[in-house]
């Protein structure tokens, strides 16, 4: 299977089809007077158009520290996202890329994070694992990419133990005229159409922590199933590879106030991980 995150999910989050590689543009006249953020209008937690995600707030705090205005390209993340606004001149920054997203250049990782397990409370004991026997008889929900089977890890990892009858797919572009299409996933488990949703931690801890039926969003306990199938991605800032300055200023800021970061990452009910800092 391809390597590749949906960034939701950032989308998941998490390189997606959504993050193509392009042609380059002209850089912004603009920075560092404003700081021209590319982001999806309807993608909460990650980031919505009334500036509600954590993205937008850790946007709002990065440009506050070096005397910027914020100013936003609205794109939603799907296909040719970097194409339409960063490739495009259009921006100059994208919150949330992985790490090793090598169509960009990138800060430092501001935080890691990984899949969950999302399922009603009264579900015990709490799935870890994707080795766990009650995923044979439960139902299963997960995110689907597109139609080239570029899938989430999780899919691969359940398809290895022969756990396919059950398992449901949701798309994560969904329908955009909804608010947060992925979060249709996680509203599955709440209303009893799914028993597990395995989710980008992300948007499985916001939403289930929002939900008015209650709801756990347990971490998976492996990193990873194997070569080529890894539960936890590093996340950065992305900016196009001749924006130096601009890569460097953003992730000192993010270095300086970690602390604060965390805080609002944590505010959202981001699952981190310890080794926010590795690749």
């Amino acid at each position: 299977m391809k390597r590749r995150v949906v960034v939701v999910c950032a989308t998941c989050a998490l390189a997606g089809t959504a993050f193509a590689a392009d042609v380059p543009a002209e850089r912004s006249a603009t920075w560092p007077r404003v700081l021209r953020v590319c982001a999806d209008p309807n993608n909460l937690p990650f980031s919505d158009s009334a500036g509600r995600g954590f993205e937008n707030r850790l946007a709002e705090l990065i440009a506050a520290d070096i005397g910027a205005e914020v100013r936003y390209t609205w794109w939603a993340q799907r296909r040719g996202f970097v194409r339409n606004t960063l490739r495009a001149g259009l921006c100059d920054l994208i919150p949330g890329v992985p790490a090793t997203f090598d169509p960009v250049a990138t800060t430092a990782p501001y935080y890691r994070s990984t899949y969950v397990f999302v399922t009603r409370r009264d579900l015990v004991p709490a799935i870890e694992s994707f080795d766990d026997p009650r995923l044979r008889r439960l139902e299963i929900g997960v995110h689907l990419i597109g139609d080239d089977y570029a899938n989430p890890p999780p899919v691969s990892a359940l398809a290895r133990r022969g756990i396919v009858r059950n398992v449901k797919g949701y798309s994560v572009y969904g329908d955009y005229r909804e608010p947060n299409p992925p979060a249709r996933l996680v509203e599955a488990v709440a209303r009893g159409d799914v028993d597990v949703a395995i989710v980008w931690g992300p948007l499985g801890g916001y939403f289930a922590r929002s939900s008015e039926v209650p709801l756990r969003a347990t971490p998976v306990r492996a990193p990873d199933d194997g070569p080529g199938v890894p539960f936890t991605f590093a996340i950065a800032m992305g900016a196009r590879r001749e924006d130096t300055a601009l890569v460097r200023t953003v992730g000192r800021v993010l270095e300086r106030r970690r602390a604060e970061v965390r805080r609002i990452l944590g505010r959202y009910g981001v699952p981190l991980l310890a080794g926010e800092d590795r690749r």
